[in-house]
């Protein structure tokens, strides 16, 4: 591998990890983002995550726009690698889906056809079980890579097309001629849980925060296929060279557990400082009620009583090590919420 790798979206949630694994890793890193300023801050993120602090002399950053074709050509210069994490994640629901789904398409395809242009040999891709297990009939159902979701199912989110699409026209590219050869391999993970790098919240921290924050009274009845952030951090690095991965889906996420499953560990663990952790289960009823004025909560409804049943088998091969388990994942973000002050515990009362 050259000394330099791409990563798209260098600020996000899981990009960051992903850089920080990369240059624990010994590799050059040059990250995108849309605005210049965000460089100085994100460094002094990535430093205390960092095995050796000097690293950090090894991460630069540059700016470009999925939106826009200015600046790729500059970013994959010299790059024979790249990990293409970045893409949104709403916090509800676009009024107009093309805002959503325009950006991620058009957005993957803009660093492919850059990548492809600069003789990168791979990318990784970011997608989601977004785009395998949506918009089908779940029940009694393992899914496994060779599944799909269907954008054009009724009722399918927003987000869950916008991830389908993406990478159903990055898999098409690459089977093309403008593709030159050139090899992808997808991570596709379920709901990130793990720890923060920096103090900037997340979409994906929502539901334990909400946990933490009492933000609902109750647990609905919601099962989903969770992963920690730092194994699909290491998904991403050992894709980029695995011999394997090549032209492969990988589902990132350890089978379905339920939001109760969570909060019954925040409850254990949170409790007896004070947080009021709730553990009781909310009638379908109740989501549908708090999604009027929730925009989270209104995307969960399509996983309402509907769990994510998945089989992990080839990213467990790709890593050569189990995935970390719920209770790891979930109280190291809920320590990272609490440490940047995003939830705090109810003041007792005086007696």
């Amino acid at each position: 591998m050259s000394d330099t790798v791409l990563v798209t979206g260098a600020t996000g949630y899981i990009a960051r990890h992903v850089v920080a694994q990369l240059l624990d890793a010994g590799h050059t890193v040059r990250g995108t983002a849309r605005r210049a300023e965000a460089e100085q801050a994100l460094r002094a993120d990535l430093v205390p995550h960092l095995a050796d602090p000097s690293a950090i002399d090894r991460f630069s950053l540059v700016v470009a726009d999925l939106g826009s074709d200015d600046g790729w050509a500059a970013a994959v210069a010299g790059c024979s690698h790249v990990c293409h994490v970045a893409s949104p994640l709403p916090a509800g629901e676009p009024k107009n889906p093309d805002e959503l789904i325009r950006p991620a398409v058009d957005g993957t395809l803009r660093v492919l056809r850059a990548a492809a242009s600069a003789g990168v040999q791979r990318v990784v891709l970011t997608s989601s079980i977004a785009a395998v297990l949506y918009g089908v009939d779940r029940r009694g159902k393992v899914f496994t890579e060779a599944d799909w979701s269907n954008p054009d199912a009724k009722g399918i989110g927003t987000y869950e097309r916008s991830k389908t699409l993406a990478e159903r026209a990055a898999w098409e590219f690459i089977a093309g001629p403008e593709a030159a050869g050139m090899e992808m391999a997808t991570i596709n993970p379920g709901l990130v849980l793990g720890p923060m790098i920096g103090s900037e919240a997340s979409t994906s921290n929502e539901s334990v925060r909400k946990l933490l924050a009492h933000e609902l009274p109750a647990c609905p009845d919601l099962t989903y296929a969770f992963v920690d952030v730092r194994d699909v951090a290491a998904a991403h690095v050992a894709a980029l060279t695995a011999p394997s991965a090549a032209g492969n889906r990988h589902i990132c996420a350890i089978d379905s557990h339920s939001l109760r499953d969570v909060a019954a560990i925040l409850a254990r663990e949170y409790r007896p400082k004070g947080y009021n952790v709730p553990t009781g289960k909310l009638p379908g009823w109740g989501l549908k009620v708090a999604a009027l004025f929730d925009k989270t909560a209104a995307m969960a409804l399509n996983d309402l009583g509907n769990p994510q049943r998945i089989d992990n088998t080839r990213v467990v091969q790709l890593l050569g090590r189990p995935l970390r388990d719920l209770e790891e994942m979930t109280l190291a973000m809920a320590a990272s919420l609490e440490q940047h002050g995003h939830v705090q515990p109810k003041k007792r009362r005086r007696s």
